[in-house]
């Protein structure tokens, strides 16, 4: 191969790698499809590089749409911006930090197709259109509805949290969400976006539920940016299980054990009561009753014991009390039993 041939393909190479180097530095990076609420805005987030040698000099950004660039939807010069947009369009970054994003507000639904980015070097009068990389937006009528999150349900008495997100586009002026009951000390706010230009509001109401509130609705109520001030609610109802309470089975028990304690204690009472009085008596009628010992003791030695109890009583014709005194004669050695004979003595 000559020099020639080498040469020519050293330049090739050369272009290509330039080329390729070159056309690396021009990128975007814009969010393909985005929701677009009517009435609200959308924001679309947006970022670019470009050639080295180019970052110094001073720059100027253009949207417009991608089959008429000659229609602008936003630029510098108003004049230059369709009458649908104007007035309702701007950058929300800054050129010099590479921040091309874009906010459209008051959303018609005409605000359909796909828009592009365009930089243009004021030094240079040269511009770039970024024409692979632009957005398009799904006009919504509607608002979309929050979703409730109620994980469980809630305890007397027990602080409970419930709750409720909602998907926007438009991060410069998210929606509000507000419950249908709680105080504003109640509940907490987050933001986050879930994908590239798609962020949600997701609001955490804690409260105390008590006995009344169980089987009431509770609502969720998200309210977007805009002059028709457009709202959606989710509504959920909530069920309150009341304080575990044994109450009904303590008092009772308690009743009843003290009441049979108060009984039992009585019964011992009145039982010693009878007791000493029974002992009482007994010892009083043992100490009035004689026993046998001292009753024979008082007997004479010449007196049979037994009993005159069944013998016959005999009344003398002519009683005379000095010759007969009253007497039961014992005769011992009577071989046909004792003979006892009583005298009354009276006047008849």
């Amino acid at each position: 191969m000559d020099k020639e041939g080498k040469m020519m393909i050293f330049l090739l190479l050369m272009a290509a790698i330039s080329s390729t180097v070159f056309g690396e530095e021009w990128k975007a990076s814009v969010v393909k499809n985005l929701d677009a609420l009517v009435g609200s805005c959308v924001v679309v987030p947006c970022s670019y590089t470009l050639p080295k040698e180019q970052r110094n000099l001073g720059r100027t950004g253009i949207w417009f749409r991608s089959n008429q660039r000659n229609e602008r939807i936003y630029s510098e010069d108003e004049e230059d911006v369709l009458d649908s947009f104007r007035g309702r369009t701007k950058l929300l970054g800054h050129l010099y930090q590479n921040n091309c994003t874009l906010e459209i507000t008051d959303i018609k639904d005409h605000d359909t197709g796909s828009f592009c980015l365009q930089i243009e070097i004021t030094s240079t009068s040269k511009d770039f259109t970024f024409a692979d990389d632009c957005v398009e937006f799904k006009i919504l009528a509607d608002p979309p509805e929050p979703i409730l999150t109620n994980p469980k349900t809630a305890i007397e008495d027990h602080p409970h949290s419930v709750a409720c997100s909602v998907t926007h586009t438009c991060t410069s002026h998210p929606p509000t969400l507000t419950w249908s009951m709680g105080k504003k000390d109640d509940i907490s706010e987050l933001h986050k976006e879930i994908k590239p230009g798609t962020w949600e509001v997701l609001s955490i109401l804690t409260f105390t539920p008590r006995e009344q509130d169980d089987h009431s609705e509770l609502t969720c109520t998200a309210t977007f940016h805009g002059e028709e001030r457009k709202s959606s609610s989710k509504t959920v109802m909530l069920y309150v299980k009341r304080t575990e309470n044994y109450n009904h089975i303590i008092i009772p028990t308690v009743v009843g054990l003290g009441t049979a304690v108060v009984f039992g204690f009585f019964c011992i009472l009145m039982v010693k009561k009878y007791k000493r009085r029974i002992t009482e008596l007994q010892s009083r009628d043992g100490s009035r009753r004689p026993t046998g010992d001292m009753y024979m003791g008082d007997l004479p030695n010449n007196v049979n014991s037994k009993s005159c109890a069944g013998q016959k009583v005999s009344k003398p014709r002519f009683p005379s009390p000095k010759s007969q005194p009253n007497s039961c004669n014992y005769k011992e050695d009577l071989d046909d039993g004792d003979d006892c004979t009583t005298h009354i003595y009276g006047n008849l």
